[in-house]
């Protein structure tokens, strides 16, 4: 698959996506986008983690901002270690560009996996609550937690989809993570999930801006909007 320029839902600030991990994502959360309501999941993301050695022939040029396995979790914990820095030599040859990584097991970015040099590292966090029922990743608080252990690079969290939380101690928890900006967007594919009111996501939306954090909405949040 040759590097895909960034399409639909995808972060407006990403101009690129590339994945070389193939398999199941081992968090299988309900509301995963890769799992189609109309032709279900793809080949490519059935079965046993696995890397695509063709997936190592792309060259990325430079100028790109790149979002790495955005359809996989490259550091879930049954991710071999082997994997990751193989896919990290790989982005690492085309250092002009900058690098998008995202994980639900953000405890594991401090294995020192040697991140090229324009990295933005991030996490989800969709609310504050235990969503057990919902994904088998680490606790949403959890990541948080994980998230203040790493500095030196840029941090961004991303809620969504967005469930329904506490609005103080949700705000509270994302400004906890010192991020640099805040994604912020809801389900797209209609899968029941425990929303938030239209006033909870207002006065959360006022709490980060009272604590000056960068607020990126994605257009998806309208339909919770009024």
């Amino acid at each position: 698959m040759p590097l895909k320029k960034s399409v639909g839902n995808m972060y407006p600030w990403v101009s690129h996506t590339h994945s070389h991990l193939g398999g199941e994502c081992p968090h299988r959360c309900s509301y995963c986008y890769v799992d189609s309501p109309r032709w279900g999941r793809p080949e490519r993301y059935k079965g046993p983690l696995r890397l695509i050695e063709s997936e190592f022939n792309v060259k990325y040029g430079t100028g790109k901002t790149i979002f790495i396995e955005n359809c996989n979790d490259l550091f879930a914990a049954d991710v071999p270690d082997s994997f990751v820095r193989r896919i990290m030599a790989h982005c690492s040859l085309w250092p002009e560009n900058t690098y998008v990584f995202q994980t639900k097991n953000p405890g594991r970015y401090t294995k020192g996996w040697g991140f090229p040099p324009k990295s933005i590292i991030g996490t989800t966090i969709e609310t504050n609550r235990d969503i057990g029922e919902i994904s088998r990743a680490p606790s949403p608080t959890s990541r948080a937690l994980s998230m203040l252990y790493i500095s030196g690079v840029p941090k961004f969290v991303t809620i969504e989809p967005v469930l329904d939380f506490d609005t103080d101690l949700f705000a509270a928890l994302i400004n906890g993570v010192q991020p640099f900006f805040v994604n912020l967007g809801a389900d797209s594919k209609g899968h029941n999930l425990p929303e938030p009111t239209v006033e909870k996501i207002m006065q959360f939306t006022e709490k980060l801006k009272e604590y000056g954090i960068e607020l990126r909405e994605k257009h998806n949040l309208q339909r919770l909007k009024p």
